[in-house]
C-alpha cells in the first residue's frame, strides 16, 4: 500500500477513482433494464456527483478497513481540487472516496471493488435518483 500511495498523489488517484466509481454506477443502471439513454444519463448524473458520494462513504464507513480509512483520510486531505456545486465538506469526502477507488484499482484489487460499488449501488437503489423515469 505504501508504495503505491508514494507513486500517486490523491488526487491522481482520486481521478481514477472517479472512472472507477462512474462506470461501475452506468453499467449498474445498463443491467437493470432498457431504458433510453438520456434516462441513464440523467440517473448517472444524480448519482455520480460529490452529494452522492459523500453519502456513500458515511454509509460504507463501518465496513473499510484501517487501511482502507488511512487512504479515505489521504483523499479527504488533498489540496487542489475546488467545490463546484457542493459543499466543500461533500467534495472532501468524496474525494476521499474517490482516492480509496482509485487505490483498489492500481492493486487490481476488483474483487473489493467490487464489493464495495455493490454496496453503494444498494444503497443509492434507496434513494430518489435511481428511480428517474
Amino acid at each position: 500500500m505504501e508504495a503505491q500511495l508514494g507513486s500517486y498523489n490523491a488526487l491522481e488517484l482520486a481521478y481514477l477513482g472517479d472512472a472507477v466509481y462512474e462506470l461501475a454506477v452506468r453499467k449498474a443502471l445498463i443491467d437493470q433494464g432498457s431504458r433510453q439513454m438520456v434516462v441513464h444519463n440523467r440517473a448517472a448524473f444524480a448519482m455520480v456527483n460529490a452529494e452522492a458520494q459523500a453519502r456513500a462513504l458515511q454509509f460504507l464507513s463501518d465496513q473499510l478497513s484501517e487501511d482502507e480509512l488511512d487512504i479515505v483520510r489521504y483523499g479527504r486531505n488533498a489540496k487542489g481540487g475546488t467545490a463546484k456545486s457542493s459543499s466543500l465538506g461533500d467534495y472532501r469526502l468524496a474525494t476521499g472516496l474517490e482516492c480509496l477507488l482509485g487505490h483498489l484499482f492500481l492493486s487490481q484489487n476488483h474483487d473489493r471493488i467490487t464489493h464495495l460499488m455493490d454496496q453503494i449501488i444498494d444503497y443509492l437503489k434507496k434513494g430518489d435518483s435511481w428511480k428517474i423515469d
